[in-house]
């Protein structure tokens, strides 16, 4: 759905009428301006961007994160255009402090190199993508393909888009489980985007994915997983573009997203963010993140065996080969911004963590 009509591609009065008082709506929320310009070229530009994550639990301070990459944007000439981006991943810190086969006293240091390169073709209502992403780290090396297309409907109101992937892992644990191992993935989304009014955009998405292989965790004795998930979930996304008032140029955005797998993780995650521009081409954006799940049908609390002892989990001798994990991603748990705290109670014995991420960036066209 471009909000600039393509040379020869002039939209009906309606939809003309549509664009000038959406273009900040749309460019305000990741994921849908993307695809509402899905046939015009884009400008040409470079841009760096600094990620920076840190997290602690109580007397441990645990993960450092800092990510710096570079990026590009540029068209080719005619219809075609490129896109791709190089960063680095530094990890340094302690493993956590909860039931894992490694103390948490273990220090973790890791560094991964990551590039990913787009070629696209602009239609005069589509737009073609292939793709190819390339990462590497001490003991696991990544390979994927990528396919996205996009097409509008006459009106130039709607957009219609389908995209799949398709990636394979090396892992080569540096300690704990020894051996190589391989894992596969391909995914597919499929989505809806429509102008619903001069001021709104909703989208309803789709996702689907397979994952197979070696899906344990190579640096945990005890996680042994099924070889094989399959992932679905459904997404709604309503973005609200306030014209006019005090609160002119600002941007509600909402979504909701229900996800589930045959391990067992039922998930729902709500989110609100309201986007305030500033003078001096400045913006805030105070929001609210929502999110609880249940756990995988193989995950285990911190409840040792009563012969072994920890880490063992109840019943091992009894089932030494079953699925199990003690994995902290894979347990019953709500989260909340702002300190709050919602859902049940969670799985027992897991500490604290609090978390803090910081980013910024610099963006130049021309």
């Amino acid at each position: 759905m471009p909000l600039t009509p393509a040379a020869g591609n002039a939209p009906p009065p309606a939809a003309r009428a549509v664009r000038p008082m959406l273009l900040g709506a749309a460019l305000a929320l990741p994921g849908v301006a993307p695809t509402a310009l899905a046939d015009t070229l884009p400008e040409r530009q470079v841009g760096f961007r600094w990620l920076h994550y840190r997290d602690a639990q109580p007397g441990l301070d645990r993960i450092r994160v800092d990510s710096p990459s570079a990026w590009f944007v540029t068209p080719l000439g005619g219809d075609w255009s490129a896109a791709g981006s190089l960063g680095v991943d530094a990890v340094s810190g302690a493993s956590p402090a909860w039931h894992a086969a490694i103390s948490s006293a273990s220090r973790i240091s890791d560094r991964r190199t990551a590039g990913d390169w787009r070629l696209t073709r602009h239609a005069a209502r589509s737009r073609w993508t292939v793709g190819a992403l390339h990462s590497d780290e001490r003991d696991d090396r990544s390979r994927a393909l990528s396919f996205e297309a996009a097409v509008d409907d006459e009106a130039a109101n709607t957009t219609w888009s389908l995209s799949t992937g398709f990636a394979n892992d090396r892992l080569e644990p540096v300690a704990g489980r020894a051996g190589a191992g391989t894992r596969r993935f391909a995914d597919v989304l499929a989505s809806v985007t429509r102008v619903a009014s001069p001021v709104d955009i909703v989208q309803v998405a789709l996702g689907a994915a397979r994952h197979t292989g070696d899906l344990s965790d190579p640096y945990k004795a005890l996680d042994r997983r099924p070889d094989s998930r399959t992932q679905g979930f459904v997404q709604l996304r309503w973005n609200h573009h306030v014209d006019g008032g005090t609160l002119d140029g600002s941007t509600l955005r909402t979504s909701y997203r229900r996800y589930r797998d045959d391990w067992g993780v039922r998930a729902h995650t709500a989110s609100f963010e309201w986007v305030r521009p500033l003078p001096g081409g400045w913006s805030i954006a105070p929001l609210a993140r929502f999110h609880t799940q249940s756990a995988a049908r193989f995950y285990y609390d911190p409840v040792y065996d009563p012969v072994l002892g920890e880490p063992f989990p109840p019943g091992f001798l009894a089932q030494p080969a079953a699925s199990r994990s003690s994995d902290t991603r894979l347990s019953a748990f709500g989260a909340a911004t702002l300190g709050m705290r919602i859902g049940g109670s969670g799985s027992p014995g897991l500490a604290p963590l609090d978390a803090r991420i910081a980013q910024a960036g610099l963006r130049r066209t021309f």
